[in-house]
C-alpha cells in the first residue's frame, strides 16, 4: 500500500499544495519551520484521525480559515481509492471515499496505515502512561479499524460515569440527599463490557509485540537487551479472555466504588492502565540512558511495522526529523532496516541528515512551496 498523491487545502501552513508521491523513499528537505512535518502529519491523520503533535484539530486549520481538507489517492495492488477528510474545529468532521456521499470519518480507517517515527517517540519510554496507552490503542485500531468504535464507546461511557460520580461526590461533601446509585450499577456494566473488549485487544497486542520488539532492539543495539513489555492493569487479576476480563473489571469497580464516590472519578479501567517497559531486569523509565531509551522507542515502532506488515497491507513508514536525533550507529542501523519499505517518507533539515542508503525522490520545502528536486 502506498499514497500516490497528497492534496492539502488550508491545512497548517498550506493554503493549497499538491504533492505526487512515488513508492520507495521520498525525502522532504528544508529548513525548520517551512512545513515539512505538516506534510507527513497529514498522511498520519488519514491513518489515525489524529495528529502526533497536537491533541485537537484546531491547530491543524490554517489561520484565518474555518476548515481544512486532507485528500489522498491510495494504491493497494491494482486497487485505487480516493479518501478525503474535512476538518471542522468545533463541529463534526466529514469524510468521503471515492467522492461518494458522505461517510463517517472512522470509515476511512484502515485505507491508509502508517508507522510513525518522530522525536516525540521518546515519550513512549520516558513519558506518562497515557503515551503508552495511546501507542497501544492506535496500533490496535490499525490492526482492526472497528476498534475505533470500541474506543469511542469506552470514552463515552467513562465520561458519563465520571459525571455521575462527580455529582455524587459533590452531594456528599455538601451534605445533600444521597443519590440513587442504581444508575451507577448500569454504567459499571457498560464500562466493564466495553473495557473488557479493549483490554483483550491490548493483551493480545502485547503478546504479539513482545518478540518483535526484542528482535528489533537487538538489531538496533546488539547485546543491549533483552527487552520485555509487561501490561499493568488497574483491575488486579490474571484474566485474558474477554469474559474473564469482564468479571475482573466488574469486581474491581465494586471494590473501588466507595473511594470513587469520595473522589468523584473512575479509578479502574483501561484508561488507568500502563505498560512496564523493561530493559534487562530494570524498568527502562528512570534507568535506561538517553541512547537506550531512543533504541527502545525505535524498537517499539519497528515491532509495530513488522506486525502490520506480517498481517498484510504494508504500512507507510514515516520518519519525521528522527535521524538528526540519533548518533551515527543508530542512524545507519535504522536506515538499513526501513530502506526496503514499500513507501518511506522522511523529513530532514539538510540532505546530510538523510542516510545515503535511503535513496529515492527528494522534495525541497521552503516558503510554502514543495518542489521536486
Amino acid at each position: 500500500m502506498h499514497v500516490t498523491h497528497l492534496s492539502l487545502a488550508d491545512f497548517r501552513s498550506y493554503a493549497r499544495v499538491e504533492v505526487p508521491l512515488d513508492p520507495g523513499v521520498t525525502a522532504f528537505v528544508g529548513p525548520n519551520g517551512q512545513g515539512k512535518t505538516n506534510l507527513v502529519e497529514a498522511v498520519g491523520y488519514l491513518a489515525t484521525l489524529g495528529s502526533h503533535r497536537v491533541s485537537s484539530d484546531a491547530p491543524l486549520v490554517r489561520m484565518g480559515a474555518d476548515r481544512a481538507i486532507v485528500r489522498a489517492q491510495v494504491r493497494q495492488g491494482e486497487r485505487q481509492q480516493l479518501i478525503e477528510l474535512e476538518l471542522n474545529p468545533g463541529r463534526a468532521n466529514r469524510a468521503r471515499i471515492n467522492r461518494s456521499s458522505q461517510v463517517r470519518p472512522r470509515d476511512v480507517l484502515g485505507i491508509v496505515r502508517t508507522v510513525l517515527f518522530a522525536p516525540e517517540d521518546l515519550a513512549l519510554v520516558k513519558g506518562d502512561p497515557g503515551e503508552r496507552r495511546r501507542f497501544l490503542d492506535e496500533l490496535i485500531t490499525a490492526r482492526s479499524p472497528r476498534m475505533a468504535g470500541v474506543r469511542s464507546d469506552y470514552e463515552r461511557v467513562l465520561k458519563q460515569r465520571n459525571t455521575l460520580l462527580k455529582s455524587a461526590a459533590l452531594a456528599r461533601r455538601h451534605g445533600g440527599r444521597s443519590m440513587d446509585m442504581s444508575t451507577l450499577d448500569i454504567w459499571d456494566q457498560h464500562l466493564a463490557r466495553v473495557g473488557s473488549e479493549l483490554l483483550a485487544q491490548r493483551l493480545d497486542l502485547i503478546a504479539a509485540l513482545q518478540p518483535l520488539a526484542d528482535k528489533a532492539y537487538e538489531q538496533l543495539a546488539p547485546g543491549g537487551g533483552p527487552v520485555a513489555l509487561d501490561y499493568k492493569p488497574s483491575a488486579p487479576g490474571e484474566a485474558h479472555t474477554r469474559d474473564d476480563l469482564y468479571e475482573q473489571l466488574t469486581a474491581a469497580l465494586a471494590e473501588a466504588r466507595k473511594q470513587e464516590i469520595e473522589r468523584g472519578v473512575t479509578l479502574v479501567g483501561p484508561h488507568r492502565d500502563d505498560v512496564l517497559l523493561k530493559l534487562g531486569q530494570l524498568p527502562a523509565k528512570g534507568y535506561a540512558s538517553h541512547g537506550e531509551s531512543w533504541s527502545y522507542a525505535l524498537a517499539l515502532r519497528l515491532a509495530s511495522y513488522d506486525l502490520l506488515r506480517a498481517e498484510g497491507n504494508e504500512p507507510v513508514l514515516v520518519l519525521d526529523d528522527v535521524f538528526a536525533e540519533l548518533d551515527t550507529r543508530r542512524r545507519e542501523r535504522l536506515a538499513e532496516l526501513v530502506a526496503p519499505g514499500e513507501q518511506v517518507l522522511v523529513t530532514a533539515a539538510v540532505d546530510d541528515d538523510v542516510p545515503h542508503v535511503l535513496t529515492g525522490t527528494r522534495f525541497t520545502v521552503a516558503d510554502g512551496a514543495v518542489e521536486r528536486a
